[in-house]
C-alpha cells in the first residue's frame, strides 16, 4: 500500500535523521526512504533556511559530504513535531470513528 507524502513531511522526517547524527546523503536517502531525486533538493532547501549545515570528510580515500543540524533546525523539528501530532491525532481520529463530519 503506499500513502503519497508531503514535502514538508519529507522535510521532517529528513532534519529528525540528521538530528540523531551527522549524516551524508545516502545514509538518509536509505533511512527516510526517499529517492535521491528528491532528497538532494530538499537537502539543499534545509541547507539554503539555516536548518542543515554541511562539512566534508574523507571515508576510504573519497570526501563524503555530511548534513549537520543547526539550532534553526531543532527548532523547526519542534515546529514540525507539534504539526504532524495534530494532523495524526485528527487523521487517527477519523479513521477510529471517534472524529465525524
Amino acid at each position: 500500500m503506499y500513502f503519497p507524502v508531503s514535502a514538508l513531511l519529507i522535510e521532517y522526517m529528513i532534519l529528525t535523521v540528521v538530528e540523531s547524527r551527522d549524516s551524508y546523503g545516502y545514509e538518509i536517502k536509505k533511512a527516510a526512504d526517499i529517492k535521491e531525486s528528491t532528497l538532494y533538493p530538499i537537502l539543499k532547501k534545509l541547507q539554503n533556511a539555516g536548518y542543515l549545515t554541511t562539512y566534508s570528510q574523507e571515508y576510504q580515500g573519497r570526501k563524503r559530504k555530511y548534513y549537520s543540524i543547526t539550532e534553526e533546525g531543532k527548532a523547526q523539528i519542534a515546529y514540525l513535531s507539534n504539526e504532524w501530532k495534530i494532523y495524526k491525532d485528527t487523521v487517527d481520529g477519523i479513521i477510529e470513528g471517534r472524529i465525524r463530519g
